[in-house]
């Protein structure tokens, strides 16, 4: 505008100016001199901004990474309260080992061992030889035989108790008392933990143990029933499995009093800072990236820390006490819910981060809206051609779009924290439908006057 000034002083300099052109000549020149005065200020402004250090980043900064590093503690307190202290989720945690095949296995091995070696067949088999030597004659040759055939007596036996008993364990029977005798347990379990002591779960020569007499009951019942009365001779005896370490149970008392004192507390805790953080950033779009992102990789963290717990969980159970097959399958079995958990809240985190990205004025995020906006408008437009127009509805939405949008954001939202159980698919789904929806507002959205020309009005 300062050119237009200056190109018009030598018009006005070279004729005479009626009034009307020296006063609107006079008004560009005050417009002039106003606009460049205000780009000055801004100018100056802006270089004042860059200089002066604020206080909202760094706080913003401080309060999402406290956020993000509490986010991971709060998926194992979650799991610490739903998983330990709650039967119903308990059970549904330990009802799949039953199923595995390793776990079957040394359940086998380790029953079988404990019924063979109390039979004693040898040894029986021995006495009964001798007492048949002392009979002389064809008894003492029988006497003989029965010394020499003693041991493949024995073993035939013990296989024969071994596929009894891995049918046993792998039958819809051992299932039921499986889920029925963990049942019981789980208040054992929770005072192992709470370190009030427990009589089915116990610290024994630096390992917890679980105790199999229920188990060695049901089986001899079973072998009794097949025609071996002979384990009926057996007395009550508590044989245990080695689940891991004790120093490990010491570890996860001290966590599940922490945790479980904390279990509300922390994923409140988290969320609030998260939350906090976003609002005080100078850029909340972009601080809400950043957030998002670091939930994610606080996720990855997690996820993390599981593999090398899980090393170190096999490491400490010598094959000789629980097969590594079984050790592992147990471990994977029973953190599956975290590790279902976190990758949930992972995709989460990154649904957030793009769908912040993508609302941004970023060049490819304007690119992508303009792109998406003119499908919407061709889309329009053919439904016009044809004659389908959205009318009053369409008037409507688009006076209230800002709050359909918000409405369906805070809609999605709520399902996904009343879901119960929510999986990354179900994180997944719940994105696309909330595009979905975002869409249709703005397909169906039309101003006022667009729907005048679109009518055919001026």
């Amino acid at each position: 505008m300062s050119d237009i000034g200056d190109e018009q002083r030598p018009a006005a300099e070279s004729r005479q100016l009626s009034p009307d052109e020296r006063a609107e000549l006079e008004g560009l020149r005050a417009e002039t001199g106003r606009l460049r005065a205000e780009a000055a200020e801004l100018r100056s402004r802006q270089a004042a901004r860059r200089r002066r250090i604020s206080w909202r980043t760094p706080v913003a900064v401080v309060l999402i990474t406290i956020g993000c590093l509490l986010a991971p503690v709060s998926v194992l307190a979650v799991w610490s309260a739903n998983q330990v202290s709650d039967t119903g989720r308990y059970i549904a945690n330990m009802e799949p080992l039953i199923h595995k095949p390793p776990i079957q296995n040394a359940l086998t091995d380790k029953v079988t061992s404990e019924i063979t070696t109390r039979l004693n067949i040898t040894g029986h088999a021995n006495q009964a030889a001798a007492f048949l030597n002392r009979q002389g004659g064809g008894l003492a040759r029988v006497g003989v035989l029965l010394r020499s055939l003693g041991p493949s007596i024995a073993s035939a036996i013990a296989g024969f108790i071994h596929g009894q008993v891995h049918k046993l364990v792998a039958s819809d029977r051992f299932a039921h008392t499986w889920i029925r005798l963990n049942t019981v347990a789980h208040q054992e379990l929770v005072k192992a933990l709470s370190g009030q002591g427990s009589s089915a779960i116990s610290a024994s020569n630096g390992r917890v143990v679980v105790d199999l007499a229920p188990f060695i009951a049901v089986v001899k019942q079973a072998l009794s029933a097949r025609g071996l009365t002979l384990v009926n001779k057996i007395p009550t005896f508590h044989p245990t499995l080695t689940l891991f370490s004790s120093r490990y149970l010491v570890k996860a008392q001290a966590a599940y009093r922490l945790i479980n004192a904390l279990k509300i507390v922390l994923p409140l805790l988290a969320l609030f800072l998260i939350a906090a953080g976003v609002y005080v950033a100078r850029g909340t779009r972009r601080a809400l990236i950043g957030a998002g992102l670091g939930f994610a990789a606080s996720m990855l963290v997690l996820a993390a820390g599981l593999l090398i717990f899980r090393s170190i969980y096999l490491n400490s159970v010598p094959s000789s006490v629980l097969p590594s097959d079984a050790a592992a399958v147990m471990f994977d079995t029973l953190v599956r819910f975290i590790r279902e958990a976190l990758r949930t809240l992972l995709v989460l985190g990154l649904v957030v981060a793009i769908g912040a990205y993508f609302t941004g004025p970023s060049a490819t995020a304007a690119a992508t809206r303009s792109a998406i906006g003119s499908g919407f408008d061709w889309v329009r437009h053919a439904g016009e051609r044809f004659g389908v127009s959205t009318g009053p509805v369409g008037r409507w939405t688009y006076a209230h779009r800002k709050g359909l949008r918000i409405g369906a954001v805070v809609l999605a939202a709520l399902i996904f924290v009343f879901w119960g159980r929510p999986t990354a698919l179900v994180v997944i789904l719940l994105a696309v439908l909330l595009l979905a929806v975002l869409g249709l507002i703005e397909l169906i959205g039309r101003p006022a006057a667009q729907h005048s020309q679109a009518a055919g009005h001026p």
